[in-house]
């Protein structure tokens, strides 16, 4: 459950927890559940529930055990404020990632009040990015109670992109991803709504980072926007990594 990734903007993903459930328009084709149930078929151990939130607390001290700084994009396959993964469990989670500084955690979470309610009694350090989902307009409350966590790194998702999104609050964000929609039943993602978070965050001087175009063929659509592929990314020199922006 600590496996390198394909995803663009990481390295490595870590899932002491899996599973979930819907709370937004941003859920309604959710890949993880895709993956989850194809996993559970081909009669994998850790998704014998599907996609029922099942905490692993085997893997909670995994990275530990990885000696090479990376990326690690946490809980790729479920969202660790879950209401029901327990506040003490969450706590263990953040705890090892603040013993791993040689790593870089990546969190994202849709459940971001939650997230400002319990962020007071988590442990933080330098390495931990916290980001949340922002897909249309209904869901730009959330950034800010992301705003209001003590991250190093704040980071807003705007994937899938299924809205515009014209005036984004950008005080207090150090990163924005931008995605399309992917899976056989992807919405589609106007190039105008990425192009007006790309003038946003130039304006903003917020790194942007855009990830995909998506569809149900995402290898087809590529990651070109304005012709050219954007990668940027925090600076960051804690000796888990450097990219500049």
């Amino acid at each position: 459950m600590g496996t390198r990734s394909n995803i663009e903007w990481t390295e490595s993903t870590w899932n002491p927890v899996t599973g979930c459930t819907k709370i937004s328009q941003g859920c309604k084709n959710c890949y993880a559940e895709r993956m989850a149930k194809r996993l559970h078929a081909m009669g994998s151990e850790r998704y014998r529930n599907k996609f029922a939130v099942t905490l692993h607390p085997d893997l909670v001290e995994m990275p530990k055990h990885w000696r090479a700084p990376r990326l690690v994009f946490v809980n790729s396959m479920s969202d660790l404020f879950h209401p029901e993964i327990p506040a003490d469990y969450i706590s263990r989670v953040f705890r090892t990632m603040v013993d791993c500084p040689q790593h870089t955690f990546q969190v994202l979470t849709k459940r971001s009040d939650r997230l400002a309610e319990l962020a007071p009694a988590l442990p933080w350090a330098e390495n931990i990015w916290i980001g949340t989902s922002v897909e249309n307009r209904r869901a730009i409350r959330r950034v800010a109670e992301l705003v209001s966590v003590p991250a190093a790194v704040r980071v807003l998702s705007c994937e899938p992109l299924i809205g515009a999104l014209d005036n984004l609050p950008l005080k207090g964000i150090h990163w924005v991803i931008v995605g399309g929609e992917s899976g056989p039943r992807a919405r589609p993602m106007q190039a105008e709504w990425a192009l007006s978070i790309l003038r946003q965050c130039r304006a903003a001087g917020v790194p942007f980072f855009f990830k995909q175009w998506g569809g149900p063929r995402k290898d087809l659509t590529g990651r070109k926007l304005n012709g050219r592929e954007y990668d940027e990314m925090p600076v960051y020199s804690t000796g888990a990594v450097l990219k500049a922006a």
